[in-house]
């Protein structure tokens, strides 16, 4: 009956595991794990489940930490960070009024607003500063050549 209740709980804890995108509870799969070998070799099921609680710590010791390291590494930035520097032009005013106006950047058109609140004409060359929700946060640049618009 206990090593049933093991058996069920890896498999139970794999299927959640798969079916996730981040690791969620792979520990208590290899402690769960761990307790069903404990209970092949006539450990009581006390001990059981504290073979399961301690050997899932451990796991989740040893690898949360690399895990956590894993993925700040991968981070990379996405398309929308990648205009950020990057100059263009508008293509529709933008005006406090209408609190947005239209750019084109990298070959895109977003919407934009002006860092510092005020409006800046059609055909402006400008540079963006920073994305907030889905528009960006432009300044108008003078005397530069807009070469990824």
């Amino acid at each position: 009956m206990e090593y049933a209740l093991w058996i069920t709980l890896l498999v139970a804890f794999i299927v959640v595991e798969a079916s996730t995108a981040s690791l969620v509870c792979i520990w208590f799969a290899i402690g769960a794990l761990a307790a069903a070998v404990a209970k092949l070799v006539g450990v009581s099921f006390f001990w059981q489940i504290a073979v399961f609680v301690i050997v899932s710590a451990i796991a989740v010791g040893l690898t949360k930490p690399l895990v956590n390291k894993l993925r700040a590494k991968g981070k990379t930035a996405t398309n929308a960070d990648m205009v950020i520097g990057k100059t263009g032009i508008v293509t529709e005013e933008i005006t406090n009024d209408k609190f947005a106006g239209k750019v084109k950047v990298a070959g895109q058109e977003w919407s934009a607003i002006a860092a510092d609140g005020g409006e800046i004409p059609k055909n402006s060359k400008i540079r963006v500063l920073k994305i907030e929700g889905v528009k960006l946060i432009v300044e108008i640049v003078k005397f530069a050549s807009v070469t990824e618009a």
